[in-house]
């Protein structure tokens, strides 16, 4: 049963019930997240999908409901995280950076200009180039701002195009820095502006991706992870 209760283990799991969620688990929710179905995240992990259903089962029965599911037939389906999901994601990077001593997250931000809107959402004129985001409603001048954790980096050669993401904002760049603590590196990505794009990533994550300085990289990050601000006139604090 979900007690609503997770805790944090020396190894970077939360636990609740005597159910476990690590770093394997993480990228299983995050798979999901961004390919919209259990079975397209499963392939792309390189998992079976009976595996994957699994223990997506095995995690809700300690954690609650964590995908929510469409029916499909043989495909799967498609699958959508639960807000339940958000936050257990959210408590394991706070929980990562904590224990590596990386409690503080960067963010980036870019000086834009509204330049479309659509409900909540616009386009903001950057100087690495066009950013959705969340933007106010009341003035076109902004400041956009990039959570390092919401930023995920791919090699040059495996980002996913098209339909294959719902990640909103994809730039292509170059590592100019890589910071590594225990378990979490801080990297700047150069995006062709003059400000770089700072992303928080797993050690696992840096040796897998062979994340060094110059090397190429593709970084994503949602729309609906990425807000603009009123900008501030100069003489304001």
């Amino acid at each position: 049963m979900h007690d609503g209760t997770p805790r944090a283990t020396f190894d970077a799991q939360l636990v609740a019930d005597d159910v476990a969620f690590d770093e394997r688990d993480v990228r299983l929710l995050r798979a999901i997240d961004e390919h919209g179905s259990l079975n397209a995240a499963a392939t792309a992990l390189g998992r079976s999908y009976a595996h994957a259903q699994r223990r997506i089962v095995t995690l809700e029965e300690g954690f609650g409901p964590l995908v929510r599911r469409e029916r499909g037939g043989s495909s799967g389906g498609g699958s959508t995280l639960t807000d339940g999901a958000r936050r257990l994601l959210q408590r394991f990077r706070r929980l990562t950076a904590e224990s590596s001593g990386l409690a503080e997250v960067d963010e980036t931000v870019l000086a834009g200009t509204v330049t479309e809107r659509d409900g909540e959402f616009g386009l903001a004129e950057t100087d690495v180039g066009i950013v959705r985001a969340l933007v106010p409603a009341d003035t076109d001048a902004v400041e956009v701002c990039i959570r390092s954790d919401v930023v995920t980096l791919y090699s040059s050669n495996a980002a996913p195009t098209g339909d294959a993401t719902s990640a909103r904002n994809q730039f292509s760049g170059t590592v100019r820095s890589v910071e590594e603590g225990e378990r979490i590196a801080r990297v700047a990505v150069d995006v062709g502006g003059e400000t770089p794009l700072r992303a928080l990533v797993t050690t696992t994550s840096v040796e897998r991706l062979g994340l060094e300085s110059g090397a190429d990289v593709v970084a994503s990050f949602k729309a609906t992870a990425t807000r603009a601000v009123p900008a501030r006139a100069e003489s304001d604090p």
